[in-house]
This record gives C-alpha cells, sequence and structure tokens, in this order.
C-alpha cells in the first residue's frame, strides 16, 4: 500500500458524516487559527525564554525550549525560525481564495494586477518602516518578514493565474536558479560550504552594491545577521508552495484526499530538505532562505496546514481555536503592534504599578511575566476587534 493511501486509510476513520469538508462561503478557520499560531510563536520572543533558561542550567527542559526559542545562529533550524515561513506560505495559501473572490465581484485583470502591486509596494516599504522603528542608524534595508513577501508579492499573483502545473515548474526554477547563483559565486575557498558562508557569499555581494545605492551617512557592508535581499528569491518558492496548497483546498476533491497529499508532501519537503544539507549540496540556513531550507521548513508548514485543517475543518473542533482566530484575523495589525507598542505597554505597567511589578515571581521569571503581559494586552486588543469585526488588511 502506497504511503498516501495509508494516510487516507487513516484519516477515514473519522465519523462518515465528517469525511468530507465543510464548504462554506466564508474564509477556512484554519488559516486564520494556523496564522495567530504563527503570530503567538513570533510573540512568544517577548518572553526572553533563552535568556530565563539560563538561569536554570542543569534543566534539560528548559534548555530545549530557550533552544527553539532563538533563531539558529546559521546553519540548521528551530521552531521560532518557521515563524517567517509560515506567514510567507500562508500568504501562498490565501491567494487562490482572493483571486477567485475578486473575479466573483467581477473584477478585471488589470485591476487585480493593480491591487497586487500596490499590496507590494505597502508590504515592502512597511516592513521598511518597522525595521527602523526605535533605531535612527538603521536605513533602507528590505531584511522584514513583510519586505520579503511584498518584493515577491506580484510575481507571485502572476504565477496564481496559470495551470497548477506551472506552480511546480517555477518553484523548481527559482530552487535551481538561486542555488547555481550561489554555487557559482567565487568565494576563494575549496570547500563548497563556502559558497553560503556567512556574509562572504552571491546574496551579501549583491547587497553591497544594491543597498548602496539608496542614501546613508555609512557605506553597507554587511548584515549582522547575514540576512541579504535576495532572500526574497527562495521566499517565493515557500510562497509558491502555499499557493500550490490553497490549490488543493478550494479542489472539490474529499477532504481526506487534501490532508493526505498535504501530509505526503510535507514529509517528503522535510526529508529532501535533510537530504541535501547532509550530503553537502546545500546547507539548511534560515537566515540566507536557501533551498534546502525552502523545502525543509516548508514540509513543516505543510504538516502544520493539515493538522489545522483536519482539526478545524474538517472534524469541526473549533473552540480550542478561538484565542488563534483572534490573532489571526488581525495578523499585520498584530505584527505592527508587537514593533510600534510592546515597549510602551511594558512602561505603563510599571509605571502604574511599580518597577518591581514583573518581579512577583523573583528576577529569574521577570521576562516571562513581562512579556506576557505585553501579550495578553495585544490579545485583548485583537479581541475587541474581532468583536466588533474589525479587520485590517492590506
Amino acid at each position: 500500500m502506497s504511503t498516501t493511501a495509508t494516510i487516507v486509510s487513516v484519516i477515514s476513520q473519522e465519523p462518515r458524516a465528517q469525511k468530507t469538508a465543510i464548504l462554506t462561503k466564508g474564509r477556512l478557520a484554519s488559516l486564520d487559527a494556523y496564522r495567530g499560531f504563527t503570530i503567538l510563536l513570533m510573540l512568544t520572543q517577548l518572553l526572553a525564554l533563552p535568556r530565563v533558561a539560563e538561569n536554570f542550567p542543569d534543566s534539560s527542559a528548559w534548555r530545549i525550549i530557550g533552544r527553539h526559542a532563538e533563531h539558529a545562529e546559521w546553519e540548521g533550524g528551530v521552531l521560532i525560525d518557521l515563524v517567517q515561513p509560515s506567514f510567507s506560505f500562508l500568504v501562498g495559501v490565501a491567494l487562490p481564495f482572493s483571486v477567485a473572490r475578486r473575479r466573483a465581484q467581477g473584477q478585471s485583470l488589470s485591476g487585480m494586477i493593480l491591487h497586487a502591486l500596490w499590496r507590494s509596494a505597502m508590504l515592502v516599504l512597511l516592513g521598511v518602516f518597522l525595521r527602523s522603528v526605535g533605531k535612527p542608524q538603521t536605513y533602507w534595508s528590505f531584511e522584514d518578514t513583510l519586505s520579503m513577501i511584498g518584493l515577491g508579492y506580484t510575481f507571485l499573483f502572476l504565477i496564481s493565474l496559470c495551470r497548477p502545473w506551472v506552480y511546480w515548474a517555477v518553484l523548481a526554477a527559482v530552487l535551481v536558479g538561486h542555488w547555481a547563483a550561489f554555487a557559482l559565486y567565487s568565494t576563494g575557498s575549496p570547500d563548497f560550504s563556502s559558497h553560503w558562508a556567512i556574509n562572504a557569499n552571491a546574496g551579501w555581494a549583491v547587497d553591497k552594491w544594491f543597498l548602496n545605492l539608496f542614501p546613508r551617512q555609512s557605506p553597507f557592508h554587511a548584515n549582522r545577521g547575514g540576512i541579504t535581499t535576495l532572500n526574497f528569491i527562495p521566499t517565493l518558492g515557500t510562497m509558491i508552495l502555499g499557493l500550490i496548497a490553497g490549490d488543493w483546498l478550494r479542489r472539490p476533491w474529499p477532504a481526506r484526499k487534501k490532508v493526505a497529499w498535504m501530509v505526503v508532501v510535507g514529509l517528503a519537503g522535510l526529508t529532501a530538505g535533510e537530504a541535501l544539507s547532509r550530503l553537502g549540496v546545500c546547507p539548511r540556513v534560515f537566515r540566507i532562505w536557501t533551498p534546502s531550507w525552502v523545502l525543509f521548513s516548508g514540509g513543516w508548514c505543510f504538516l502544520f496546514l493539515a493538522g489545522f485543517y483536519l482539526l478545524i475543518d474538517v472534524w469541526q473542533m473549533r473552540r480550542w481555536a478561538l484565542p488563534l482566530v483572534v490573532f489571526g484575523m488581525n495578523a499585520i495589525t498584530m505584527y505592527c503592534l508587537e514593533h510600534l507598542i510592546a515597549d510602551f505597554i511594558r512602561g505603563s505597567f510599571q509605571t502604574h504599578f511599580g518597577e518591581s511589578v514583573f518581579k512577583l515571581f523573583g528576577t529569574a521569571y521577570e521576562p516571562i511575566l513581562s512579556g506576557g503581559a505585553v501579550m495578553l494586552v495585544l490579545w485583548l486588543i485583537g479581541l475587541s476587534m474581532y468583536r466588533k469585526k474589525i479587520f485590517l488588511r492590506i
């Protein structure tokens, strides 16, 4: 029996009345829940869990928590590294639904293209602005998640107008082309992995030219984390993976078939990404979004989406997901507020309740109480918007 058939057999054990997807005119709640989970995961950085873990050096649990709450320095990948791929992936998943809705509303192709261009520009500029908040010495930079999505969004929209086989063809071209650009870049080192070394690769070389075209007080030399503007190209690959998933979700397939395909492709992505890294073909590096990272992180995205879709839209287990949906329905708002007012919220608690308000359980847990307070306030803002049906979009 094939892997797909096995997975279908397991999923088909659900009650017969619930075997097919619940098709509604509204949104898929699973997409909002997954998007909300991504926001929640992003906000855990407010808890400074790696710093808390340092207070418990003998605890294996805190070691694991601390490791997965801090971005990998270079090669590898941990849980927090899946935030940006999930954002990008979900943009692709939502696009087929958006295009179908706009067509049903009678919008012209030229109108949709103009909207895509406008959205791209807004996302790029918003990412540039958020990256410079509170950092007066930060100049033009396109490393923010929103900027990366914006740079590739119009291309993604144009791809979405094509037949599904084109999605796969463009994805292959993006991954192979990006790999070749780095692999052919001269590093002067016999070590093949040096082609993806931090601030000594093709993306870094392009940024030394491109970012210095913008006004700045001093020349650009390198990004501290090694992130490059060319990351938007493989990020487009991640969004195309989402586009493929979104196309499947819109098809009149039985729910079990949709889930099975997402699980199979998810496992294949994990295997392929890991294999490329272990075989030395291409290291798995989140910070420069290598092709192996696209496949590996994309695999996790497929598995997350399959899980949320199965629980929420197929088995109709929705109540538990409301806290996530609150975040997910206003994801960009929450993303912006975290950048703009997190310090203000934290400072307001200390102003009104005293400097030691977050030290109730000692200094070791202070970051958790501090970050938790900010997360709670942001969620309450999201809840108020959700109840009043205020959903901000670009």
